[in-house]
């Protein structure tokens, strides 16, 4: 099924969704709430239908002989002006009522939605383009609010007031006046369907016109850099241009339809009125009725004319937003690929050792990535896993995070399978200063204490002298008040990596990741920094996944990788003396001069891509 068609088991089912938002069981005042507007609601309709009905009798009055000439009238003429007043007043107590219960709604809705995302895997958010969930989430919380508002106090309210109308008509004088009323709304109604479906397909290209618009706008400012290396600016306004074309295109068909519906409209209800007056006219010179029956009629029908003059924009909005809540609820029951099991226990960390267990992995089971691998980082010892692009290096962190679960074998820490703890858990006792690192668009302080969101500012600068970044930063002119620009691109790849590793520092945790984690900076800083990482990590279980071997010459024991398997494990002079992979991998590095070789692999890896095998 196409999510952008309207499908009305999905769109019933969608309204099922959004109905235990609107009736929370838990919110005892929020369901008084809505109690009370469905209260104000009928009284609003009731005092709305009465109102022709004491303009007639006004009327009528007034052309009648009598003593009291002046004080019925008035008295009616009142009534009728309080009726009108009492109508409005109740209609704005009912939307006072209701728009706590709406606006409670849809952030229950939107943060639902935003804690889901986090939860989904590293999978579903490679595979989507953020800027499209972020538009569905947008377009999803402003659907519910039209809903709410047309739906349930527009559209159900004025189908309510067509039947009491016809009734009044039917009992009051005859079947014809209500059979012409009904037959009017009937071809208004269907004329109003028939033309907007062809406009809510316009719509539709509009909309994935400018979805593909804003897609590519993203998409070219976070390349930014790209673009500029490129000269590709003129490449980038014209891929734009050719989006916004499209969109022009079905802007002005969907202006030229709305032209249609509103001449259709209009020619329905003049029909309807003209109709309906003249049979009243008719009863008139018949004596059958009063010219306050006639102004009644006239009344009624030009009340009930007004909300369905809205009836097209209110038509289309209605199923758009529809497709769009159905698109957010789509997203907030996407399944999530790595679940905690029931009563899943919190992680209980006594050393930090972590074992691989003959792990087999593949992004796709019919590519393997990690195969039969098996390895041991004691606890407070450091294992270093070195290997050739391709290897499965990066892939064991991920693992080990949980970002996706073994096809088989076993991720253990201190004995525990991963697999039967909570994430939160897992997570809380792993730090990790990955290769590509990727910072928030707020202040340098913000982003280290992102480490831990609780720690004092004397903690946070604490950590960023161990990571050397702290005289740098104070040395700018905001301090640690700087904002870093979206993703970092005001900092260097060098500062970034240096506020990545603060950030892992300030969040002491049990097990350090370090994954490419000195890729970005000069030989200096390196060296600088790994003293530093080697006062962090003592006494820390570390895993390091490197490139450039000299990085890892002190590490308790190196893993050598290869096409997914383990193929040399041992320490550095003694790999060296075999005179193997790792051996051929020194001398290489070695004779190309391992700086710059390191330095270029790490920046050739894209950010937002399938994740790398390495």
């Amino acid at each position: 099924m196409d999510p952008g068609q309207f499908h009305p088991s999905r769109q019933l089912r969608t309204l099922h969704n959004l109905l235990p938002y609107l009736w929370p069981r838990e919110r005892f005042d929020l369901r008084l709430r809505v109690g009370l507007a469905i209260v104000a609601l009928v009284g609003a309709k009731v005092a709305n239908v009465y109102v022709p009905v004491l303009l007639s009798k006004a009327v009528d009055t007034l052309g009648a002989p009598s003593n009291l000439l002046v004080a019925v009238p008035l008295a009616l003429l009142l009534a009728y002006g309080a009726a009108r007043v009492g109508a409005l007043a109740l209609g704005e107590v009912r939307d006072a009522l209701f728009v706590k219960v709406a606006q409670n709604a849809i952030r229950r809705i939107a943060l639902s939605t935003f804690q889901h995302l986090h939860a989904l895997s590293l999978r579903f958010h490679l595979e989507r383009q953020t800027g499209a969930l972020s538009r569905a989430m947008d377009r999803g919380t402003k659907g519910i609010e039209f809903l709410l508002s047309f739906v349930l106090f527009n559209v159900l309210p004025t189908i309510v007031e067509i039947l009491l109308v016809c009734g009044i008509l039917w009992v009051l004088f005859d079947w014809r006046f209500a059979a012409i009323t009904m037959v009017t709304i009937c071809v208004y109604v269907w004329l109003t369907f028939t033309i907007t479906e062809w406009r809510i397909r316009l719509r539709r290209v509009m909309n994935e016109a400018d979805n593909e618009a804003n897609t590519k706008v993203i998409d070219s400012l976070l390349n930014y850099e790209t673009v500029k290396y490129f000269g590709n600016e003129a490449h980038e306004a014209r891929r734009y241009d050719s989006a916004l074309r499209d969109y022009e295109g079905a802007a002005i068909k969907s202006r030229t339809s709305l032209s249609v519906l509103n001449v259709g409209q209009a020619v329905a209800v003049a029909v309807g009125i003209t109709s309906i007056m003249i049979l009243a006219a008719s009863g008139i010179v018949q004596g059958r009725m009063t010219i306050g029956d006639f102004v009644m009629v006239n009344a009624y029908m030009l009340q009930l004319a007004l909300p369905l003059n809205l009836l097209g924009t209110v038509y289309r909005e209605i199923k758009q937003s529809l497709i769009d809540l159905e698109t957010m609820f789509d997203v907030l029951h996407s399944p999530t690929e790595v679940v905690d099991r029931p009563g899943a226990p919190d992680l209980k960390v006594s050393g930090g050792e972590v074992v691989f267990d003959n792990v087999d992995f593949g992004y796709d089971p019919r590519r393997p990535i990690l195969k039969g691998v098996s390895l041991r980082v004691p606890a407070g010892k450091t294992v270093a896993i070195v290997g050739p692009s391709g290897a499965g290096k990066s892939t064991i962190s991920r693992i080990l995070f949980r970002f996706y679960d073994v096809l088989a074998g076993r991720a253990l820490i201190d004995g525990q399978d991963i697999r039967e703890v909570t994430q939160d858990s897992l997570r809380a006792a792993i730090g990790i200063v990955p290769q590509d690192t990727v910072l928030f668009n707020d202040t340098v302080y913000y982003n280290i204490a992102y480490g831990d969101p609780r720690a004092s500012r004397a903690q946070v600068e604490e950590a960023a002298r161990l990571a050397r970044i702290h005289d740098f930063v104070q040395a700018l002119p905001d301090g640690y008040d700087t904002m870093v620009g979206e993703r970092g691109l005001k900092l260097s790849g060098g500062e970034k990596q240096r506020v990545a590793i603060a950030r892992a520092i300030l969040k002491k945790p049990a097990i350090l990741m370090f994954d490419e984690a000195t890729s970005a900076l000069d030989t200096k800083t390196e060296r600088e920094i790994q003293r530093s990482l080697s006062e962090v990590s003592r006494g820390r279980t570390t895993l390091t996944i490197a490139h450039r071997l000299s990085t890892v010459v002190e590490a308790d024991e190196i893993v050598v990788l290869e096409e997914g398997r383990i193929v040399e494990r041992g320490r550095h002079r003694g790999l060296l003396a075999k005179n193997g992979v790792y051996a051929a991998m020194w001398a290489r590095q070695q004779a190309s001069g391992e700086e710059g070789e390191g330095q270029v692999e790490a920046r050739a890896i894209p950010a937002a891509q399938e994740p790398a095998a390495e």
